[in-house]
This record gives C-alpha cells, structure tokens and sequence, in this order.
C-alpha cells in the first residue's frame, strides 16, 4: 500500500508560476524619483502636513531609513522627506500586486510577510553601498491596528550592526488618525505631522552591540497617536469616528465575550450584554451607563492582549476553523484555493486542505513567526477581514467563517513567540548557572 503524499504547498500544477524574491534590486533612474516626489505632492495637496528634520544636516545617502507604518500616506511623505535622494523600499509582495515591473523599475525589494528571506541582506548591501542610495523600512511590517508601535523584529539591530551606516527614524503622527486601519475607507480631517530625524551614526554603532541598538531603535520608534491626539487637542467631528473601532476592541471588558462587539456611528457596543460607549472627538471612550473600564483605546486593546497572553500560560489557547483560501503566489493574480482548515495551537499555524485533488497542509512553527499579517476590509479581495499565512513562495489570504477573530489571532502569534523566547532564554541561563556551579565544585574539589 502507497503512502498518501501530502503536499508542504499548494499543489498549483505547472501553470502557476511563484514571484522570485530573490532578485536584486534595479537602479532607480532619475525620473521615477522625480515622479515619485511629484506624484506625492500632488496627493498631499489636499491635506495640512509639516515634516521636520532633526540632525539632518550633511546627513546624505547611503543610509538606513525606518519608519513607522499607519497607511498608504506614509509612502507620500517619505517621499517628500527624502527628496532629492533615491529611495529604495522594502515591499510586501501585495504592494507588487499587478505592478511588478513598475515596483522593479523604482528599486523596490520584495519580500513575503513574517518569512526569512537570506536574499534580502544581499539586496540590501547593494542598495547601500553599490546604488549608494536610502534603503526604506517599515519594521512594523503592517499598518498599526491601534495607534501604538507594534512589534519589531529581533533582527533589526543585527542588521544595523552588519550595515555600520547612518539610520534615520521617520516617524508619522496623525496617519492613523486621519485613516485608520480598521477604517480606512473613511478619510477623517486631521493635521499630519513628520519627523525626521538622524539617531545613529556609523561611529555611534560601531560603540554599541547589536542587543543595545535593538533597545535604542525600539525606544526612538514609540509613539502614541492618541496620546499625540489629546496633546495637541485635535478633535475628530466626523460622525463616523467609532466605526470598525470593534475590530480591535473585539472583547467586552464588562461582560468578557469575545466577538460580540460592534460599532456605529460615535458608538462602540456589546451586543451580549448591550452595554455602550462612546467616542470624543478627542479619541476617548466614555461607558454611556456605569463604569467606564476604559477610556484610552490603546489600553483595551492591551488588557485583550493579556488576556490571550494569559490563555496561553494557561494551556488553554486554542483555534480552529474553516477558512476561505485566496493565495497570490506570483504577483499577477490571487488564486482562489477553496476551503481548508486553519489552526493555530502552541505548536504554530497550521493550513490543511485539498487542492487539484490534492491534499496539502502548510505549516509555520511559533519561532519562524513573531507576528502575522491581518488585514481588516481587505480591497485586492474582497471586503472582509483576513490573516495571511504566508511561506518563503506563497502567501494565502485566509478569511475565517468566524466573526471578528483575526485581531486575538494577531495577539496569539505575538505572544506564543514571547512566552516560548522567554521559556527558552531561560532554559539557557539554568544550564550555564548549572554549567558554572559544575565548574565551581570540580574546582573545590581539585583544591582539596
């Protein structure tokens, strides 16, 4: 009896071909800078932006440029700030979507969210010391689901350290706020505001080691955009400003279900219990009856973290459904793959299902993934929440048959990396403490 062969991918057939990542990045002509430039100020016209530099002076390429990442009017600005200079940008392999060519001809570099790509160092060292040009990232590798900086890899500071180049911080205020990502369809009036600021120099790094600009990397890109809101009293009057809010605000803190909120309107409400609240035009929640558990957004969101953290130390943690599959293998056309079951457990994600009467089951480990990409109203698709689960060749866009699941499953990705990091790093400092206490008493017993 033959074994039943089981496919690590989705068993397309010769007709699909896969996007090489691997390619290095072309040289970006003169015109498309330009009209990268003009194109963004065009686009900007309508809206009230400032960008400040900070230690830019005699700051030219090659340089590092990270920035933190609300939503398309990011790409803009970062335009406008780096001009005259040549930018080459990491991209995700949807930003290809229908436009390789023209992502290939402005120096972009593509790459599958959340996977290791060892071709990516050598892009790169090209862009940096052949092109001699600004390498753009945008660490937090999504838009930020609530306003705050999200998890950044634990490469960046080898990175850095490996470049030895200057590295600027770009950071955006008021992005998020003007479209956020659990609303983006529904532009709000909002004042932008930049920063960009040089905050390591080549002689600075060379100082320091990697863990240590990991930390100061970290510490330059935290922000707050409600926080920065109530700062400098920006008020949002749109009517609509509570709209989707219930895609992250996803778990009732008076009555603790999960997947029963929704929102209308200035309103953000439970409907297992009917309990409501109310948005400000300054970005705070109010309960309309009884306590007001929480008024800072980002705060909600951080007690529904830990309380999956707290699944999780528990042994509890646990999901399972039927999703439907929309992959996009090459940069072309997504492939709509049917049904298959997603679970995500301690041991990781794992996809499994049927394809050209083929069976496959995708799996990525806890470790090879310390975030996932979601994607609230997704527009290449269609318009509804989804997860990515994406491998060196391929990412699938899954959209679970339950209701409003893909923010606690963001949550659970980054919190089984943590807690199985944290276990491990402990494992390894009990067994030099044993190591040492060994060495100690062989010591002793020499001396005796």
């Amino acid at each position: 009896m033959t074994e039943e062969i089981i496919y690590k991918e989705i068993p397309y057939g010769k007709n699909v071909k896969h996007y090489d990542t691997s390619k290095p990045p072309k040289y970006q002509l003169g015109i498309f800078t330009g009209l990268i430039y003009g194109l963004s100020k065009i686009l900007m016209i309508s809206k009230e932006y400032k960008v400040e530099k900070i230690n830019m002076e005699d700051i030219k390429p090659p340089y590092i440029l990270l920035s933190n990442h609300m939503y398309f009017v990011d790409f803009y600005l970062n335009a406008i700030a780096t001009f005259p200079h040549k930018v080459y940008n990491i991209a995700t392999v949807d930003g290809y979507y229908r436009r390789p060519l023209l992502m290939e001809l402005i120096g972009c570099m593509c790459k599958r969210k959340f996977t290791t790509d060892p071709s990516l160092v050598s892009s790169v060292e090209n862009v940096l010391f052949k092109k001699k040009g600004i390498l753009s990232m945008y660490p937090e590798a999504r838009y930020s689901p609530v306003g705050t900086t999200a998890i950044l890899p634990d490469s960046l500071g080898m990175l850095i350290k490996k470049m030895n180049v200057p590295v600027v911080v770009l950071l955006h205020h008021g992005n998020y706020l003007h479209t956020p990502f659990w609303n983006y369809r529904q532009e709000r009036r909002v004042p932008l505001y930049t920063t960009m600021e040089c905050v390591l120099s080549p002689e600075q790094i060379e100082k320091m080691d990697y863990s240590e600009i990991q930390t100061f990397i970290t510490e330059k890109m935290q922000y707050n955009e409600y926080t920065w809101q109530k700062e400098n009293k920006i008020e949002i009057t749109e009517p609509f400003r509570a709209e989707g809010l219930h895609k992250i605000l996803y778990q009732c803190p008076k009555c603790k279900a999960e997947g029963k909120m929704t929102s209308k309107g200035t309103i953000l409400s439970c409907t297992h219990c009917g309990k409501e609240w109310e948005l400000s035009t300054l970005g705070e929640l109010s309960a309309l009856d009884g306590e007001t558990e929480f008024s800072h957004i980002p705060d909600w969101f951080e007690w529904e973290r830990a309380n999956v953290r707290a699944e999780i130390e528990r042994g509890e943690y646990y999901f399972e459904d039927e999703v439907d599959i929309y992959s996009l293998p090459s940069c072309m056309k997504f492939q709509h793959v049917g049904k298959a079951k997603l679970t995500h457990s301690a041991d990781g994600f794992t996809v499994e299902g049927e394809y050209n009467g083929k069976k496959y089951r995708i799996r990525r480990g806890v470790f090879g993934m310390y975030g996932v990409h979601v994607e609230y109203d997704y527009c290449y698709v269609r318009p509804d929440d989804c997860i990515d689960i994406s491998t060196e060749n391929d990412s699938l866009y899954c959209y679970p048959t339950k209701e409003n699941v893909i923010t606690k499953l963001s949550f659970a990705t980054e919190e089984l990396y943590k807690y199985k990091m944290e276990a491990r790093m402990l494992r390894k400092k009990l067994a030099r403490e044993k190591r040492e206490r060994e060495k100690q008493a062989t010591l002793t017993e020499v001396s005796v």
